[in-house]
């Protein structure tokens, strides 16, 4: 009797020690790196598919990013955001289908959601409404305080009179905003007319902008772009030029550290609409450099290769560039940061896993070029607070039906005698 008695308190110990170390992983996991030895402020060389049950930023709260990488390897089968935060943890950042991605504030404590105009901070999981709707973002000031963007002002569909005579205008020029996500303010910059901006960046000293697109809808058409340097605080365009339809801005941080000089991505191959994307792939790149002062063209090309995709940085006087793989599906692409030397040589310094489509750094890593981090890997124990209940709840089944089992013994063995 008493040997069963012990058996069944052996048994619900057992039982109520595993829910509770279930129920305790989340904390344990939260306060332990997933990098041995690794360095706080530096972009990891390599990171990974996270797990499918791993937590989104909004179930747990991680740090400020290292980097921000795409992919739809995920439990939600679409494209995701992932966090890795600078202790080397995974979260997860959802997104809504359509949405697009957004942009990394140069801190690396807020993502920007494009067109909703919700902030979400990646320190506390919060987000919140901050601007109005319908803006798309194009890039940080060099502060972290505003954000360029643009908003289409067309009309979504076209009405007409009684005598069939067309009452609105769909293609209304747009407009450029210098918007503060965090104060809920905007202002439009006069920055000439545009039917729509396709990029823009800010100079290191955040009193220049650089905007491109098309002036009107037939170079919309065309895929003709034009660049303007602007003060955003007043004053007109400083300086113009035509781009033409095989050469962009290169991306948010095209300006040169120096101040000086702007970045373009040109490219050899097939241009306009009418272009496949196989022939659009096989692009060959190169970055070419204007003056700021005057938009004249300064210094030597420098070969970029094929699948760039823009400048998000510089290493001295190295330009930073993000480039995607082109495959046949976007599943297999693979996102890598590399610089370039003026020798033309590509020295790979981020690799993200197969299946990604873009990767963002922030802004105060990219100033002091940051790189060269460790290797960080997703923890399995970084889940949400379901999955841990999810394990605990077939425990508990099983040390109810343990002790029962022994209870129905119990009842059944009769008792000893004392003779």
């Amino acid at each position: 009797m008493e040997m069963t008695g012990r058996r069944l308190r052996r048994a619900a110990a057992i039982g109520v020690a595993l829910v509770l170390v279930a129920l305790s992983a989340p904390a344990a996991a939260a306060g332990t790196s997933t990098v041995p030895g690794s360095t706080a402020g530096v972009v990891p060389t390599r990171v990974h598919n996270p797990w499918l049950w791993q937590a989104t930023v909004g179930q747990r709260a991680a740090g400020p990013a290292a980097l921000v990488f795409f992919t739809d390897r995920t439990r939600y089968f679409e494209s995701t955001g992932v966090l890795v935060d600078r202790d080397g943890a995974y979260r997860l950042i959802p997104i809504s289908i359509g949405e697009g991605h957004g942009l990394l504030s140069p801190d690396g404590r807020h993502y920007l959601r494009p067109y909703s105009g919700e902030l979400l901070d990646l320190t506390t999981g919060r987000q919140r409404r901050t601007m109005s709707t319908g803006v798309h973002l194009m890039a940080w000031s060099p502060d972290g305080q505003q954000v360029l963007g643009t908003r289409s002002n067309d009309d979504d569909v076209i009405t007409y009179g009684p005598d069939n005579q067309q009452l609105n205008d769909p293609e209304k020029p747009d407009d450029l905003l210098v918007v503060d996500p965090f104060r809920d303010t905007e202002r439009v910059v006069d920055v000439g007319t545009f039917a729509a901006h396709n990029a823009a960046a800010w100079s290191p000293a955040g009193d220049l902008v650089a905007v491109t697109g098309s002036p009107d809808v037939p170079a919309l058409l065309a895929e003709h772009q034009r660049l303007v340097v602007v003060d955003p605080a007043g004053g007109g365009p400083r300086w113009q030029v035509d781009l033409g339809d095989r050469r962009v801005l290169a991306g948010p941080a095209a300006w040169h550290p120096d101040g000086r000089r702007l970045a373009l991505l040109a490219f050899d191959g097939c241009a306009g609409p009418r272009c496949t994307s196989e022939e659009a792939a096989a692009r060959t790149w190169r970055i070419e450099f204007l003056d700021t002062a005057t938009g004249h063209a300064v210094g030597q090309p420098l070969p970029a290769g094929t699948s760039a995709s823009g400048i998000i940085g510089w290493r001295g006087d190295d330009p930073v560039l993000r480039y995607v793989s082109a495959t046949e599906q976007d599943t297999d692409r693979q996102a890598v940061l590399a610089a370039l030397s003026p020798d033309g040589g590509r020295e790979v310094l981020v690799t993200t896993p197969v299946g990604s489509t873009d990767v963002m750094v922030p802004g105060d890593l990219l100033t002091r070029a940051a790189f060269g981090g460790p290797e960080p890997r997703p923890s399995p124990f970084a889940a949400p607070l379901w999955v841990y209940l999810t394990l605990a709840v077939p425990l508990l089944l099983a040390v109810a039906l343990v002790v029962r089992r022994v209870r129905r013994r119990q009842r059944a063995d009769p008792p000893a005698s004392n003779a």
